[in-house]
């Protein structure tokens, strides 16, 4: 009598019951890297809510407010390259649970920060965690997903998770702000923190592609310097030019040294310059900076002047803001199957065009006092994002090799972090020159969407001359 159950199992089926074994893991996995995008998306949007009983309680004029919100944006941006390119070197699952620690701690400190500065020092760790976390979660689903039209499904659930965001957070943190004061927002991500990290160890298995590179602790610094440069350069504009002047400076000259020292780095680069030849993948990081350009500078402005003016209080333009987010939550997981059908040129034109009549229409609403015509702008925008933001995305990792995944990743996420800074920043200021409330708000979102429409026009171009060329 043979006992079979003592022989080796045969190499096919093994690699079979392999592969049902990771993709029944595949719905666990997605749960994950969802929940990464809820604590990222979350914190930012209820501190877009929370910015005005901040100033109040710490006497701080707008300069120190964009601070609070460009603090992080800026050291996410800056630190992006750096962790995509650690996902690959050293392992995604390992930076994106690192990550995930980074940004629970920081939020703690933000909750308990006695001043206005330590606030500001919580809010940019929480950025560095952020760094961390989303390049190696978008690295994953490109390594995990290689069926195109699967992973443009993921994404498209992926994306909506910001539109989920943007609903839970201002709803959730404007109860909270009107009854347990504004620390209790920072407190909001933590259970999401913990339970990602719980989940990391059953959903995500381990991968990296080395390939010979190394971190580079210059290019790094050099990077910082550029976006630190930019976003010093749109803050200082309306009340220190010569700041802003020498910020400038420092930001062209900076950018020189890290081309070049990108371009003699060759493959071993931390930004592969080679991907820029590619017209889908330049195409995206324009239209995605573009897209986040306005829209955060909108979610920055509109509801500061909402409770500046008495409109609404906290809770109320926490609601107000939802139907944007639920407008993104709702057609976002149907933009892969859109895309698939129309095509990812039509869905990513003409996204952003929906989010660009939105701005215009929120700014023009504001101007006159409509809240109406605000809201009508703002779900606009949110059908926008939902259209555009899956599809870009998936242009941005779905041209490259899975072993450039992290790389990929981390630029695209740099085009959009490094729209936000900037919106915020500029738009801010131009919020400051019209002397803030519906008149700067009118003028600010006018800009947004002038910027956007050009960004826009600037992805068809790429896409024409990369037809052309091939």
């Amino acid at each position: 009598m043979q006992h079979r159950s003592h022989q080796p199992m045969p190499d096919a089926r093994q690699a079979d019951i392999t592969s049902h074994t990771i993709k029944d893991r595949r719905g666990l996995t997605l749960v994950t890297l969802c929940l990464a995008v809820l604590i990222a998306q979350v914190d930012t949007s209820v501190v877009n809510l929370a910015t005005h009983p901040i100033a109040l309680f710490f006497n701080a004029g707008v300069s120190q407010i964009q601070w609070v919100l460009d603090a992080y944006n800026l050291t996410y941006a800056a630190f992006l390259l750096t962790g995509g390119l650690l996902a690959d070197l050293y392992g995604r699952r390992r930076i994106f649970m690192t990550g995930v620690g980074i940004f629970a701690g920081a939020s703690l400190l933000c909750a308990f920060s006695p001043a206005m500065d330590l606030l500001i020092t919580g809010r940019a760790i929480a950025g560095l965690g952020a760094a961390l976390m989303i390049p190696a979660s978008l690295a994953i689903v490109r390594v995990v997903w290689t069926d195109v039209g699967s992973r443009a499904r993921v994404l498209g659930i992926w994306a909506a998770c910001n539109g989920l965001a943007l609903a839970m957070g201002p709803s959730i943190g404007g109860i909270l702000i009107d009854h347990c004061g504004w620390r209790s927002i920072f407190l909001l991500v933590v259970p999401l923190a913990l339970a990602a990290v719980a989940l990391s160890h059953l959903s995500i298995r381990e991968s990296s592609n080395p390939e010979g590179r190394h971190p580079q602790f210059i290019a790094q610094g050099l990077g910082i310097l550029v976006l630190g440069g930019l976003a010093v350069a749109a803050i200082s504009a309306h009340g220190a030019p010569v700041h802003a002047m020498l910020a400038l400076i420092v930001t062209v000259v900076a950018l020189t040294l890290f081309v070049r020292t990108q371009h003699r780095a060759g493959s071993r680069a931390m930004v592969p310059l080679d991907l820029f030849r590619q017209g889908p993948f330049r195409g995206a990081m324009i239209a995605t900076g573009g897209m986040t350009f306005g829209m955060y500078g909108a979610l920055f402005l509109v509801p500061l002047v909402w409770e500046d003016t008495a409109v609404l209080g906290p809770t109320g333009a926490g609601l107000a803001l939802m139907p944007m987010a639920l407008a993104f939550v709702f057609v976002s997981p149907f933009s892969g199957f859109l895309a698939g059908w129309l095509g990812s040129r039509i869905m990513t034109t003409g996204g952003m065009i929906v989010i660009d009549s939105g701005l215009i229409s929120t700014g023009l609403g504001a101007g006159h006092g409509s809240l109406a015509v605000t809201e009508l702008g703002l779900i606009s925008t949110g059908v926008g994002m939902g259209l555009a933001t899956g599809p870009l995305f998936g242009l941005a990792v779905g041209s490259v090799s899975a072993s450039r995944a992290g790389s990929a990743s981390a630029l695209i996420n740099v085009a959009r972090m490094v729209g936000a800074t900037l919106g915020v920043a500029l738009l801010g200021t131009v919020f400051a020159i019209f002397q803030g409330g519906e008149m700067g708000l009118e003028a600010a979102l006018l800009v947004g969407g002038g910027v956007q429409l050009g960004c826009t026009a600037l992805m068809a171009r790429s896409a024409r001359l990369d037809e052309s060329e091939s």
